[in-house]
């Protein structure tokens, strides 16, 4: 395995190590385990919209967890098809994601459709990581997209 395969692996191990590690407890916090309260906005969908959006969601984190396997392994070209059929603009479904905008407040919308520009973004750069074998960029536009999916996750849930 090269330097740069090694890398990425490091990277993707490292994010399911974090994301599998329990909370850190906050310095003012004085119960142990404490939960911080859930300060994020509700956004109310009618409970078909919000299955569907949630399975969407679903397949957004599949596309990420495909991403970076592929990343890893130097499937750049493969990570960016991944990418460009999942997360990007593409991916978007018609009707269900202009039913889907109908109940999301304006800051929703604009993360979401940034997460889709990013995914784009993301995959040019792996594209071009295919030809010249720099995994710098795409790395950091994936972690631009990831970025986005956690901002839109801290401020919002779906009630």
């Amino acid at each position: 395995m090269n330097r740069t395969h090694r890398l990425v692996a490091l990277l993707a191990g490292s994010l399911l190590i974090s994301a599998n590690a329990p909370a850190q407890q906050s310095p003012a916090s004085s119960r142990p385990h404490a939960v911080a309260q859930d300060s994020r906005e509700e956004v109310a969908f009618p409970p078909l919209v919000k299955r569907r959006t949630l399975a969407t969601m679903r397949m957004h984190l599949q596309g990420l967890a495909e991403i970076q396997q592929a990343l890893a392994e130097g499937r750049f070209q493969e990570a960016a098809q991944i990418a460009t059929m999942n997360l990007g603009m593409s991916s978007m479904h018609g009707d269900q994601m202009a039913e889907e905008a109908k109940y999301m407040p304006p800051g929703m919308r604009k993360l979401g459709a940034l997460m889709h520009r990013r995914a784009g973004e993301f995959a040019v750069a792996a594209q071009n990581a295919a030809a010249t074998g720099d995994v710098q960029p795409p790395l950091r536009a994936l972690s631009q997209v990831t970025q986005t999916c956690v901002a839109c996750h801290a401020a919002y849930r779906l009630r």
